[in-house]
This record gives structure tokens, C-alpha cells and sequence, in this order.
């Protein structure tokens, strides 16, 4: 009897930690709203109810049941929840700068649900982003699919899990800085990237055929075969070979951003997306033919050397030219206004609504692999949504109003003030000092090893 007791309560505390780590699922209904659907077109007075954190019905004069909020959004606007496709947001820690192949770490271990800037993304409508490792790395580790369910106190909450993996890949001078002048060792140069890329690509084949050679040895009667040694680090690129990871990879100029197409295609690997992408529209075909698209900044260029020659077109030119492409913020600031960005396409380039509303929803969902979840209002998609004054592209658009998985995370009008700024707004605070220059959150925690190349060339020349 005291076993069988042992038996129930060890099965009841199981219960309740399965229950409490299960994320909450909202029902709503809004109604009379004018709904940007995205993918089917914007369907004016129409009413949208979401059951259960998943949108169950689209359509005109709907009825909610017993003891479910309506929401009457007259005269508003609703879209998807922006999706960003490229940011640091929620991570304690960005680059593990040690080595250029670090594949094996995971920012799933780095999330931390209480950074602020989760909310202020939602207050920008913000409900989806890519929590990436940095690009101190020619091969990064793998990143995180983050849901803003702010509030939630466990990491794993806001980790979207039924999302793919994904991984980060850096090209060009970052890399280059931090190993070759910053640690001496390779790559100092970009042709020493693609031997990095290839070398770890052969080991990885090399790893793979090992495994299937003890896999069929052991299968045999009798069999002594010893396995070969557990590597986590190629064990996660011979995934990506197989396909099993999206690469996601910082990149700027035309010939390392074809360098890394040739890559791929020489191992067999099509799901990749390139990230930043500044002279994308060079190699938008290319990019179009052969690869998942590019997440890229709007306007953003001429930070550092290798990313002076751009166009604010970028954006429109990928997508002429058939290339899945989605605007990123790179920025905890810049998310928060992702629906400018968008609109800036309309300036340069021409692009539709529905174009440029797509570079901050659907594209960015198609290159994370979760379009047939979230990036546009369709029955069975989960209710990520919100809800604007104005139109979401005009530059007088305010979020009011942001929900996920149904469960409204955000209210302009019902939060309280200082829950905004964690101070209180009226409240006198030290002096703010504004940067001008654009600080990439892709090398956050590699200033040392910069301080440290920089001493020991003005060293070297002041000894010859």
C-alpha cells in the first residue's frame, strides 16, 4: 500500500509539473476590424475568433460563446504579429567566440523571459523573433525561436518549440577579426572562411559514414564493433548536410554571399537563408534560385568597411526578383518599429501593401520554417495578432492592442505606465547618452578580443 501511495504522488507531482509548464492559450473575439490577412487579401468590417490560442473562424457578423471577451475594433486595423527574423532579444550571453566551428552550443540555454525588451517588443507588435547566436563565428550555434509571452518566469515558455532548428553561420570580417587577428589562428581571411566551411562540411561526412559503418557492423550477429566517439559539434553539421537545420547566415558583400551558394550546393544543402545581405540585390537571382530568401535591414549600411555600398532598394529588388525577402532589426530598439521599416519599401521600391507588409510576417515566418503556423490571419493558424490605430505602413500607426497564441500580452491603454520603463514616468533619470553610430548586437561580448588585436599590431609596428 505505501508503494502504490509513493506510485500517486510521484504521478500527481508530474501532473502538476506538466500542467504548469504548459503555456496559456487565449479566446477572443474581434470584431469589425479591417483585417490584413496577408496571404488573402484585406477583408474590410470583418471579425476574427480565436479559440484556444488558434484561429478558428475569419468572416463577417460572427457570435462569440458564453464567457468569451469581444473585442469591438471599429474603425482599426489587424494583422498578423511581426515577426523578426534576426535578434538578440531575451539572450543573457550572444557569441561563444572561442573557436570557429562552435555548432554544439544552443541560445536555448541562454533565454531569459524577464529582459524588458520582450515587452517593448510587444508594444511594437512585435510577437515572434529569432534569437541568434552572434557572428564571431564562421559557424555559430544554434538559435532559438522565441514567442513574447511576457510574464512567464521558465525560459522553456518562451521558447517556440515546435519550431525547426536553426543555426547561425558568419561570413566575411567579423569572423576574420576575431580569429585570425584577434586569436591567430584560421580564418584570417575570406578565402579562409570557405576552407573552414568545407573542412568542417568533410568532417562531418567523414563522422556520418563512420556512425553508418558501426550502425550496419553491430547489426550482425556476433558483432564486437565499437561505436565511434559521440562529437556534438559535427553530429549538428552533418545535420545541417542532411537537412535537418536552417542555416541562417550573416553575410554583406556579393562574392561571399555567392562563395557560400556554391558551398551548399557542393554538399547537397538547400535550406539557407542569408542574413543582413547588404549586396543582396546583386545576386537576388541567385539568392531566389538557390536558397530559402534574405532577411535584411531596411536601411541600415556603411557601419564598418565592408558594408558601404548598399541601397535602400535592397529589399525590393530581392523581391522582384523572386527571393523570399523579410526586414530584420539586428536592434532591441529597431524592433519595436519593424512596421516603419516595412514601410520604407513603399519609398524605395515601389513595393504593395501586401508586399511589404509580407517582408515582416509571412517571409520571415517561410525562412524560419513556421509559415503554416503563424505570418497571416487564416483559420487553424495560431492567434498571434494585432491589433492598430491607423495602418500598420502609415507613419502615424500605433499599436494598440498585442496578443499570442490568443492571450493578450499587450494594451496601450489598460498596462500601466511604468511597466514600460520599469521606472516611474515621472520620476527624474540620469543623463541618457545616444550613440549615433550603429552598434552591431551580432559581435556583442567581443570588444576584448578587439582590444587585444589592436595592442598587439600597434605593438608589432612600433618594434619594426
Amino acid at each position: 500500500m505505501k508503494k502504490f501511495n509513493y506510485f500517486l504522488a510521484a504521478l500527481l507531482g508530474l501532473s502538476i509539473q506538466i500542467a504548469s509548464a504548459q503555456v496559456k492559450k487565449g479566446s477572443v473575439l474581434i470584431k469589425n476590424a479591417t483585417v490584413l490577412t496577408v496571404t488573402n487579401g484585406t477583408l474590410e468590417n470583418s471579425d476574427v475568433f480565436v479559440q484556444d490560442g488558434i484561429i478558428k473562424k475569419v468572416g463577417q457578423n460572427l457570435t462569440a460563446p458564453n464567457g468569451i471577451t469581444t473585442i469591438d475594433a471599429s474603425g482599426k486595423y489587424l494583422m498578423p504579429g511581426i515577426i523578426d527574423a534576426h535578434s538578440h532579444l531575451g539572450l543573457d550571453v550572444v557569441n561563444e567566440a572561442t573557436a570557429p566551428i562552435v555548432s554544439e552550443v544552443r541560445m536555448k540555454d541562454v533565454v531569459n523571459p524577464y529582459e524588458v525588451g520582450l515587452y517593448r517588443a510587444l508594444a511594437g507588435g512585435v510577437t515572434i523573433s529569432h534569437a541568434m547566436h552572434g557572428s564571431a563565428n564562421v559557424v555559430g550555434g544554434q538559435n532559438a525561436t522565441l514567442k513574447h509571452r511576457w510574464g512567464s518566469t521558465d525560459p522553456s515558455d518562451i521558447i517556440m518549440e515546435d519550431a525547426p532548428r536553426t543555426i547561425k553561420f558568419a561570413l566575411g570580417e567579423n569572423p576574420t577579426r576575431v580569429h585570425g587577428r584577434g586569436n591567430g589562428i584560421q580564418p584570417r581571411t575570406r578565402m579562409g572562411v570557405e576552407a573552414i566551411l568545407r573542412n568542417g562540411f568533410n568532417e562531418a561526412i567523414q563522422y556520418k559514414k563512420a556512425w553508418e559503418k558501426y550502425t550496419k557492423a553491430s547489426s550482425q550477429k556476433g558483432s564486437t564493433a565499437i561505436p565511434p566517439v559521440h562529437n556534438e559539434r559535427l553530429q549538428i553539421l552533418s545535420d545541417i548536410i542532411d537537412g535537418k537545420i536552417i542555416i541562417h547566415c550573416h553575410s554583406y558583400r556579393a562574392d561571399e554571399i555567392y562563395m557560400l551558394i556554391n558551398v551548399a550546393r557542393d554538399f547537397g544543402i538547400t535550406k539557407l537563408v542569408f542574413q543582413h545581405t547588404n549586396e543582396g540585390f546583386k545576386v537576388a537571382p541567385e539568392i531566389a534560385e538557390y536558397t530559402m530568401g534574405a532577411s535584411v535591414f531596411a536601411d541600415w549600411w556603411a557601419y564598418k568597411f565592408e558594408v558601404y555600398y548598399s541601397t535602400a532598394y535592397n529589399a525590393a529588388i530581392l523581391t522582384e526578383n523572386g527571393a523570399i525577402t523579410s526586414i530584420n532589426s539586428d536592434d532591441a530598439e529597431l524592433i519595436r518599429h519593424l512596421y516603419h521599416e516595412a514601410a520604407k519599401t513603399q519609398r524605395y521600391g515601389g513595393m504593395t501593401d501586401e508586399q511589404a507588409l509580407a517582408m515582416i510576417t509571412i517571409n520571415p515566418a517561410k525562412q524560419l520554417g513556421i509559415d503554416d503556423k503563424v505570418g497571416s490571419i487564416e483559420e487553424g493558424k495560431q492567434a498571434d495578432l494585432v491589433v492598430f490605430e491607423g495602418h500598420p505602413l502609415s507613419s502615424y500607426a500605433i499599436p494598440l492592442m498585442t496578443f499570442v497564441d490568443g492571450v493578450k500580452y499587450f494594451d496601450r491603454i489598460e498596462d500601466a505606465d511604468d511597466q514600460r520603463i520599469k521606472v516611474s514616468p515621472t520620476q527624474m533619470v540620469e543623463d541618457v547618452i545616444l550613440h549615433t553610430d550603429h552598434e552591431e548586437r551580432c559581435m556583442q561580448g567581443t570588444e576584448g578580443l578587439f582590444a587585444t588585436a589592436n595592442f598587439l599590431f600597434h605593438r608589432h609596428s612600433h618594434t619594426h
